[in-house]
């Protein structure tokens, strides 16, 4: 028993550090301009290039981890993010901290879905298993919120590459841990890996996600966004037909025709889109409205994961009063509550009233996360588990790159067309384009101007916030409805493999 929670602390800490790793780098972005000289485009790759890496290669990792063993994959995975590190905070060009960070990605693509794929070989009992899931959540979601607080400690103190180095004996930890409590498992019957599917699925992936990206940086109109996104269907179309004919598919095309298992997918991709949309609002709400420090925007965001950590870990007493379907339906409404809440800030809040809604939202999003991947992971062999997994965290990168790109534009939209600008200052240009910009040019205004230019641009903001809380809770309620019907019959208890043999 205690090396069965070892080893869920292994796994805990290897994705606490990949959460954290999501989010550490966006405070020192700025800094990257006066150390190294990076220009806007280098800048997006810097912050997206880690996620393009993960993202595209969360499959075949998940499944070579499922063929040559879950805790050797972790370990070269661990040792790899550890030298990646070491590169990216040292790196002397954006030209070379783009390809670190790639590397990264490529790294951190082997650990995401060793962890979940091990806790599933290693808790064999079932409720244990949603018990050692709903910790993992946890750690996934806590970790997502310390890294803008973790960041900007560091970057109060020292240079832009220090937020890299903390990986290094976090990972030296996960590396002899996993050595020595780690037990190996693998699908014995594993075949091959097919390299056009790899190549399929990485293209595929990656193209989706740098079109859904680049059209809320930079819209429709530039040709390569749509010519990604017609890639990127057609290599994943291409893809999933000929996972159909394979003997080892890279996916097993015939999980998505179980419920519980494609509704638990769905509403974790739409949860993630929502929490996203949480993350990108406060950002610029705490320090461009409210005029807050990054350190302080951090901090105060921190309860919200906080908060998701905590209801990870209760969402598997819940299942047995309400169910499954229940647990994920009443976390995606609590969320929507939150979002109603947003909706009506002003430009002089309560933060007690933000701090309430941020820990119902955030403890609702713990519920839907949890029961989400216990669901996913129940539903297949245990021989397959790393596959599955790989499916999971996919849609995580996937929906949190639509939330930036779906609710980013509804927000800035809002802003846009709610904007009066000053006499004297032309219709088009930054300040129409964000707040952000608006700060910018206010900048560079004599002061009566800019005060008056600040004040409009924070009051176009925060309609544009009241408009996105709205869009987001009637999303999350329509996840809730699918949730509820979804996963409806699905046991409290998944015994070992059962649900698998009833729905093939």
């Amino acid at each position: 028993m205690t090396k069965r929670w070892a080893s869920l602390v292994i796994a805990c800490l290897a994705t606490l550090l990949l959460s954290l790793d999501l989010t550490v780098l966006h405070l020192a972005l700025p800094r990257l301009v006066g150390d190294l000289g990076a220009g806007a485009t280098q800048l997006l790759w810097i912050g997206d290039v880690y996620g393009f890496a993960l993202a595209g290669l969360l499959v075949t990792m998940g499944n070579l981890g499922d063929r040559i063993g879950r805790k050797r994959l972790l370990l070269i995975g661990a040792v790899a993010f550890g030298a990646a590190s070491a590169v990216t905070a040292y790196a002397p060009t954006p030209e070379l901290l783009i390809a670190a960070r790639a590397l990264l990605g490529v790294a951190g693509a082997t650990i995401m879905p060793s962890t979940l794929s091990i806790i599933r070989n290693v808790f064999t009992d079932a409720r244990e298993r949603t018990t050692a899931i709903g910790i993992w959540s946890g750690m996934s979601a806590a970790g997502f919120a310390v890294g803008p607080v973790v960041g900007g400690l560091l970057l109060d103190h020292f240079w832009w590459g220090s937020v890299f180095l903390i990986n290094l004996p976090i990972m030296a930890l996960v590396f002899v841990g996993g050595l020595l409590v780690l037990p190996e498992s693998r699908n014995p019957d594993a075949g091959r890996i097919d390299l056009l599917s790899v190549a399929l699925s990485f293209a595929g992936v990656v193209a989706v996600i740098y079109a859904v990206k680049e059209a809320a940086h930079t819209g429709v109109e530039h040709v390569d966004v749509p010519v990604a996104g017609v890639l990127g269907v057609v290599c994943l179309a291409w893809f999933a037909g000929r996972q159909s004919r394979l003997a080892e598919p890279l996916i097993d095309m015939r999980l998505f025709r179980r419920r519980a298992f494609t509704a638990s997918i769905g509403t974790n991709l739409l949860a993630i889109f929502t929490m996203m949309a949480m993350s990108l609002i406060f950002a610029w709400y705490f320090q461009l409205v409210l005029g807050w420090s990054p350190l302080q925007a951090g901090l105060a965001g921190l309860p919200g994961g906080l908060s998701g950590a905590i209801g990870g870990i209760l969402a598997s007493r819940l299942i047995g009063v309400i169910g499954r379907n229940g647990v994920v339906a009443l976390g995606l409404l609590m969320n929507a509550g939150a979002f109603l809440t947003y909706s009506t800030l002003g430009q002089d809040p309560d933060y007690l009233v933000i701090l309430a809604a941020m820990l119902v939202g955030g403890a609702g999003i713990g519920f839907a996360f949890t029961v989400n991947n216990d669901n996913v992971l129940a539903t297949v062999p245990k021989e397959r588990a790393g596959a599955a997994a790989a499916v999971s965290e996919t849609s995580f990168e996937l929906g949190g790159a639509l939330g930036i790109a779906v609710l980013g534009t509804v927000l800035n939209s809002a802003y846009s067309s709610g904007l009066r600008l000053p006499a004297g200052l032309p219709a088009d240009g930054p300040a129409r384009e964000s707040i952000a910009g608006a700060m910018e040019v206010a900048a560079t205004l004599p002061a009566e101007q800019a005060a008056v230019l600040v004040q409009a641009a924070r009051a176009a903001f925060v309609a544009g916030v009241h408009v996105t809380g709205l869009v987001t809770a009637a999303l999350l309620v329509v996840a809730a409805v699918f949730a509820l019907v979804g996963l409806r019959g699905v046991p409290k208890v998944i015994p070992e493999e059962v649900l698998a043999r009833a729905h093939s």
